[in-house]
């Protein structure tokens, strides 16, 4: 009876870490065919004085979300948190204020649709249009809108799927896989 139960017990082990498994494949595969893809280690590199890398995850809210370095200029460095939301939007928070969310993209919007990053209409917020769509390729148009100085003067953010941002990098490091620029 005994040897019955650590049998069955070994049973339901074995299988929830075969189900763990597969879901960690699972999530990885979407990671990759992401049009922003995370995973640690991730790499969008131009030069020794201007790159992003992905360091760290942290749970902001309960939510997973990935420690994005930078370095620009040489001088400068950045950290963001993102992650990609149930909506498929592309949403960066922060710890010290988990409260707050920042849309950076929707990937289920369609060409024309707007959306706006924060809600706030204040002079951080910008209205976001989707200006080009494709399998492969989608492009952001931010005008920050409340700013005074900088209303009706939009900048651009294109994602290419599987890539992340559509720059002009030396190498790009996605899953432990390279690509040369």
């Amino acid at each position: 009876m005994q040897m019955k139960k650590i049998s069955t017990l070994l049973i339901l082990v074995l299988a929830g870490l075969f189900t763990l498994s597969c879901q960690k494949k699972q999530e990885q595969n979407l990671a990759s065919d992401s049009f922003l893809p995370m995973q640690v280690g991730n790499l969008w590199y131009m030069n020794d004085q201007s790159y992003t890398e992905i360091k760290d995850t942290v749970r902001i809210n309960k939510k997973l979300f990935y420690k994005f370095y930078s370095v620009v200029g040489g001088d400068a460095g950045s950290i963001v948190y993102l992650r990609i939301d149930e909506h498929n939007r592309l949403v960066e928070s922060y710890p010290d204020s988990p409260d707050k969310i920042y849309i950076r993209a929707d990937f289920n919007a369609k060409t024309g649709d707007k959306f706006f990053t924060t809600g706030a209409k204040d002079e951080n917020d910008n209205e976001v249009t989707v200006v080009q769509k494709s399998d492969q390729e989608m492009t952001f148009s931010f005008d920050p809108v409340y700013h005074p100085n900088l209303k009706g003067h939009p900048y651009e953010v294109k994602y290419i799927k599987g890539r992340g941002w559509a720059e002009k990098y030396q190498k790009i490091k996605i899953d432990g896989v390279v690509y040369k620029g």
